[in-house]
């Protein structure tokens, strides 16, 4: 059995059926995974992820210690306002994935991978040691939060109806509200869809949680948000990238901040020196199989060209998609290979859906 988070009591008074993922008994589903999904592309849906690991970064030099951990310039932004990041070792290489919120230049809030948990607290710490910031720099990870994922083109009405005095209609993307000190509401999902993640204390999470359901939200368990979260073209950590894999081949160049170039941060000169020769890509299987982590990726002459990372059947779609890792250099026809049997398969862009839209 693992962790339970606050509101696994009303997970199982749902009928979810419940399995371990990462340390925490979680529902995979309610009944229908393909209904939860579709609900979200069509309405709104929501999803317990009190899992993840919530980090504050305080003190006076908090600001200067994010500018080195991250690869992403925690410059770039000003407070109620969040940045997508990696968090790199020396290598050049993704320890983690993480969202940083900024609500002043003095606090910060990390929201971390469950799975990478142990880990990246013992990175954070030892970077506060080894460099000039132990006794101005603070960190506090959060038990006493959950994390409520509110998604789909009907978030916006069911916010702005329970918070009819907050600007939810105006907020942007990777932007925040502090409603409270009990309370925060970001911009901010793993669907690919409109939608907020609700930091809130584990005493008001089930309220919360009723409520957004009286509102018409679907609660939608771990499938939905990994086939959604696919159709998006999000990494998956773990999966689509992890220690020995660089963000430059993972499609999150995008995350790597070179400017300004005074700036240092670790992983710098192993990005600088990195040579690309593979790069993440989508890949749509019209017919044969599903395509799932793993499985290899060949030339018409069986060349070796690289590995599905991630795969599954597209609701939307009604296809099955994948990303994957392969050589830049490549021929035009290349086949994956299922039960021994070569497929062939197409080369896309790694993002399928957005808003509901195929891309």
């Amino acid at each position: 059995m693992g962790k339970k988070t606050s509101l696994y009591n009303q997970h199982v008074l749902l009928q979810g059926n419940i399995v371990e993922f990462a340390g925490f008994d979680l529902p995979i589903h309610y009944g229908s995974q393909i209904s939860e999904h579709h609900a979200v592309r069509q309405s709104a849906g929501i999803f317990d992820v009190s899992h993840m690991n919530i980090v504050d970064i305080s003190g006076n030099q908090s600001k200067d210690f994010l500018s080195f951990l991250l690869a992403n310039n925690i410059g770039k932004i000003s407070p109620q306002k969040a940045l997508y990041s990696c968090l790199l070792n020396e290598k050049g290489c993704v320890i983690d994935d993480l969202i940083v919120y900024m609500f002043n230049d003095n606090y910060f809030r990390l929201i971390l991978n469950a799975g990478t948990r142990d880990k990246d607290l013992k990175w954070i710490h030892q970077q506060v040691e080894s460099q000039p910031y132990k006794s101005h720099v603070n960190i506090n990870q959060h038990n006493d939060f959950s994390i409520v994922a509110l998604q789909g083109p009907k978030s916006i009405e069911i916010l702005t109806h329970l918070y009819p005095a907050l600007s939810i209609q105006t907020l942007k993307p990777f932007c925040f509200i502090e409603v409270n000190t009990q309370l925060m509401i970001a911009k901010t999902g793993y669907t690919g869809e409109e939608g907020f993640e609700i930091i809130v204390h584990n005493n008001d999470v089930e309220t919360l949680w009723t409520t957004f359901i009286n509102a018409g939200a679907k609660p939608c368990g771990l499938g939905a948000r990994d086939t959604l979260r696919l159709e998006a073209g999000y990494n998956l950590y773990g999966q689509d990238m992890d220690e020995s894999t660089s963000p430059l081949e993972s499609n999150l160049s995008w995350t790597i901040a070179l400017e300004p170039k005074e700036r240092e941060f670790i992983g710098k000169q192993a990005i600088l020196n990195h040579h690309v020769s593979r790069e993440f890509v989508g890949v749509l299987l019209e017919k044969g199989g599903i395509l799932r982590h793993g499985q290899k990726i060949f030339s018409e002459n069986h060349q070796a060209l690289g590995e599905i990372t991630s795969g599954g059947f597209s609701p939307t779609l009604n296809k099955s998609i994948g990303l994957a890792r392969v050589l830049i250099s490549r021929p035009e026809k290349c086949f994956v290979n299922i039960r021994d049997k070569l497929l062939p398969i197409a080369i896309t862009k790694p993002m399928f859906v957005k808003k509901g839209i195929a891309v």
